[in-house]
C-alpha cells in the first residue's frame, strides 16, 4: 500500500491560496497572490528539490492540476529535478468535471474523492505526493488518507483567502517528525498522522 503526503505553503494565518503568482488562483476576489516569492532561498529550494527525490506518483486536485498542467509541461531541461518527475511519473487528478486529461501520464479518478484515494492508495507502493490541491487535502484529512503533512509556514499575515484547517475539520492528532527554519524565516515542520487527540486538565 502506498502512502500519501501533502506538501503546503502556508501563511501565518493559514492561508494557502495562490502562493506562487498574484494570478494563480484570483477565485473569490483574492488578489494577494504571489506571497511566498520575497522568502524564496537556497535553503527552500534544497527541502523542495529533497521532496521530489522521492515520489512514484502525484495526486492533484483540479484547480493545483489546471495550473501545474498550463506550466510544467513547458519545462524540459532534463536537469531540472522538479519538472523531470512532474512530466514522467503518473499523475492522478481528482475532479468531476475534467473530460481528458492533456497531460501524459495523467489519470483522472472520478466519483467520490475519498473513496477514488483510499483505493489508489491500496493499489499503489511507494510515496503518492500531493503538493498543493488544499480544497482535496481538506477532504482527504477528514476521512484520516493522509499519512504526512509538510507544512511550510511562511511569516506573512494576508487576512483572506483559502485556507487548509477551516471551522469543522475533523480533531486529529500529529507527531512532529522534523523541523528547520530557512535563512529567510519559513519554518518547515514535517507531521506524521498519530490518531485522534487526548485531552485532560492542566496540573492534574
Amino acid at each position: 500500500m502506498a502512502t500519501l503526503s501533502l506538501t503546503q505553503f502556508l501563511t501565518l494565518d493559514g492561508v494557502y491560496q495562490a502562493p506562487g503568482g498574484p494570478e494563480e488562483d484570483t477565485s473569490g476576489g483574492f488578489d494577494l497572490g504571489g506571497w511566498v516569492h520575497p522568502y524564496v532561498d537556497d535553503d527552500f529550494g534544497r527541502f523542495v528539490n529533497t521532496l521530489f527525490e522521492r515520489p512514484d506518483a502525484f495526486l492533484l486536485g483540479r484547480r493545483t492540476y489546471d495550473i501545474f498542467a498550463s506550466y510544467w509541461p513547458k519545462q524540459t531541461d532534463p536537469a531540472d529535478p522538479i519538472a523531470g518527475k512532474l512530466n514522467a511519473l503518473p499523475k492522478y487528478v481528482v475532479s468531476t468535471t475534467l473530460g481528458e486529461a492533456d497531460w501524459p501520464t495523467t489519470t483522472v479518478l472520478r466519483g467520490d474523492a475519498a473513496d477514488a484515494v483510499s483505493a489508489l492508495k491500496s493499489r499503489l507502493d511507494g510515496e503518492i505526493q500531493m503538493h498543493g490541491s488544499g480544497g482535496l487535502a481538506r477532504t482527504l484529512l477528514e476521512h484520516d488518507l493522509i499519512d504526512t503533512l509538510h507544512l511550510l509556514v511562511f511569516p506573512v499575515v494576508l487576512g483572506k483567502g483559502r485556507r487548509l484547517f477551516t471551522e469543522g475539520a475533523t480533531p486529529s492528532a500529529f507527531r512532529l517528525a522534523g523541523s528547520r527554519t530557512t535563512s529567510k524565516g519559513v519554518t518547515i515542520q514535517t507531521y506524521e498522522q498519530a490518531g485522534r487527540p487526548t485531552f485532560g486538565t492542566i496540573g492534574e
